[in-house]
C-alpha cells in the first residue's frame, strides 16, 4: 500500500504539554490574519489552514463561538460552517486544483480531534496518487458495509430522532 507521510505531525501529537485556553479561539482572537494563517472571515465562521497539515493547503472550517460538537451549534452556525466548507473547496479548486478532497469532523478526541473542545471541519484536497487519509489519521481502515444496508441502518435512526428543537 502506498503512504502518505505527515511526520510533522509528531511536533503536535508529541507536545504534552498543557495547553492554556482554547487554540482556534485565540487564533479567532488575536493577531493578523496573515500571522494566524486564517484565510477568510465570515458572520459565523473562519476558515484557516491546518499547522499540522496532511496535505498543503489542508484547511479549518471554525465557528466563531466555542461549541464542543456539532450539536452544541444552532441551525445557523452549522449552515454557516458548511457554507464555508463549500467556499473551501472552490478557493482550493481555484487556487491548487486537486482531484478531490476529504471533508469531515473528528468529533471527540476518541474519533481523532486533535482539538476535541471545539468542533471544526476538516477541508482536505486529495491528489491522484497520493493514498486515503484514513490508514494516516487513525492507523485504520475502513471496512465497508453494502449501501443498502447502511442506508436501512441510518433511516431507522433518523426515524427515532426528536425533533430538532431550533427547526432544523
Amino acid at each position: 500500500m502506498r503512504q502518505i507521510w505527515a511526520p510533522w505531525r509528531m511536533e503536535y501529537v508529541g507536545d504534552s504539554t498543557p495547553r492554556e485556553g482554547c487554540v482556534l479561539c485565540a487564533i479567532d482572537a488575536g493577531g493578523t490574519d496573515q500571522e494566524k494563517h486564517v484565510v477568510e472571515r465570515a458572520e459565523l465562521t473562519f476558515t484557516v489552514l491546518n499547522l499540522y497539515p496532511y496535505s498543503s493547503g489542508h484547511l479549518l472550517v471554525v465557528p466563531h463561538r466555542h461549541a464542543p460538537d456539532l450539536t452544541a451549534l444552532t441551525t445557523s452556525e452549522g449552515t454557516a460552517m458548511f457554507v464555508g466548507v463549500r467556499r473551501a473547496v472552490r478557493a482550493l479548486q481555484a487556487a491548487l486544483g486537486p482531484d478531490g478532497f476529504n471533508l469531515g469532523v473528528n468529533q471527540g478526541r476518541i474519533a481523532g480531534a486533535g482539538i476535541a473542545d471545539h468542533v471544526h471541519t476538516h477541508v482536505v484536497p486529495r491528489w491522484d496518487g497520493d493514498t486515503n487519509f484514513m490508514p494516516v489519521l487513525a492507523d485504520v481502515k475502513v471496512l465497508p458495509e453494502h449501501l443498502d444496508r447502511t442506508a436501512e441502518r441510518l433511516r431507522a435512526a433518523y426515524a427515532e430522532l426528536a425533533p430538532d428543537p431550533a427547526g432544523g
